[in-house]
C-alpha cells in the first residue's frame, strides 16, 4: 500500500492565544502545522511554538492573500485551512485520513465539509448556519484562495468531494465576540464590495438590514434556534446595515463640518 500523501494545516493569526493551542491540538495527526502571524502582542506565537507549529511573521494583506501565503509556505501534498478558532474533532480526523488515502483512486482534488458554528454559547442549528458546507481541504498544487479582504474562500483546480463529519467552529463564543466583529467585519466587507462596484448609502442600508433580519429569522428558520435565533437575526440586521454604511462612507467620505462663527 503506497503511504498517505502529506498533510499541511495553514492557520492565520493575530492575538489568537485563547484559541490557537486548542486548534494546533486538534490537527496533531497532521504533518505540518503552519502558522502565519501578523504581529500578535499577546502569547500567540510562543502557544504555537510550544505545540510544535512552524510558525512565520508577516504583515497582513488580507485574509485571502494570507491564506494563500501560507498555500505557497506549506510543504505538504495537501493544505487544510482553518481558523484558529476552528477545532478538527476526532471523527473528522479519522474522515479527513481515509479521504486522503482515497483521494487520487476517486480522482478528487478538494474536499469540503460541513461546519458546525457557535453564536454565544449555543451551537446554531438554523439561521442560514446549517447546513455550512465549507471548502477547505485541497491538494496543494490545485488549491489556491480568492483575494477578498474579508470573505475570501478557497478554490480548487479539479473534482471536489463532500465529507460527511463536521468541523467545529467556536465563532462568537461571548457577546464581546460579537460586539468586536461587528465593527471589524462590516468595515472588511465593506472593501470587498467596494472593490466589486457595489454601492452603499443610508437607504440600501436600512432596506438590506432589514431583509437580512426575516431572512435569517423566517426564510432561515432562525426562529427554530429560541432566543439565539433571535439574537443572531438581529445581529445579520446590524451587520448589514453596518456594512453598506461603511461602503458609503468609503465611497463619499464625510467632511468634517466648520465651527459655527
Amino acid at each position: 500500500m503506497p503511504p498517505l500523501p502529506t498533510l499541511s494545516v495553514v492557520i492565520v493569526t493575530k492575538n489568537e492565544a485563547r484559541n490557537i493551542a486548542d486548534c494546533i491540538a486538534s490537527v496533531a495527526f497532521a504533518d505540518e502545522v503552519l502558522v502565519l502571524d501578523s504581529g500578535s502582542s499577546d502569547a500567540t506565537v510562543a502557544l504555537a511554538t510550544a505545540a510544535g507549529a512552524r510558525v512565520v511573521a508577516t504583515d497582513w494583506p488580507g485574509y485571502g492573500p494570507q491564506v494563500a501565503r501560507g498555500f505557497g509556505l506549506a510543504r505538504g501534498d495537501w493544505v487544510l485551512s482553518l481558523d484558529a478558532d476552528e477545532r478538527v474533532p476526532p471523527a473528522l480526523r479519522d474522515e479527513l485520513r481515509t479521504a486522503l488515502g482515497e483521494a487520487a483512486t476517486r480522482g478528487i482534488d478538494g474536499f469540503r465539509m460541513p461546519r458546525l458554528s457557535e453564536f454565544c454559547g449555543r451551537f446554531i442549528h438554523h439561521s442560514g448556519w446549517q447546513p455550512d458546507h465549507t471548502l477547505r481541504l485541497g491538494r496543494r498544487s490545485k488549491a489556491g484562495f480568492t483575494s477578498h479582504f474579508l470573505h475570501a474562500h478557497m478554490t480548487v483546480d479539479g473534482r471536489i468531494g463532500t465529507l460527511r463529519h463536521r468541523l467545529v467552529h467556536h465563532s462568537y463564543p461571548h457577546l464581546d465576540d460579537v460586539l468586536e466583529k461587528l465593527a471589524r467585519y462590516s468595515s472588511g466587507h465593506a472593501r470587498d464590495l467596494q472593490a466589486h462596484g457595489k454601492k452603499g448609502g443610508l437607504g440600501r442600508a436600512l432596506a438590506h438590514g432589514v431583509f437580512a433580519f426575516f431572512r435569517t429569522y423566517v426564510l432561515r428558520l432562525g426562529i427554530l434556534d429560541g432566543r439565539h435565533g433571535l439574537m443572531l437575526a438581529i445581529y445579520n440586521a446590524e451587520y448589514t446595515y453596518y456594512k453598506y454604511l461603511q461602503l458609503m462612507f468609503l465611497q463619499s467620505p464625510p467632511q468634517r463640518p466648520e465651527f459655527p462663527a
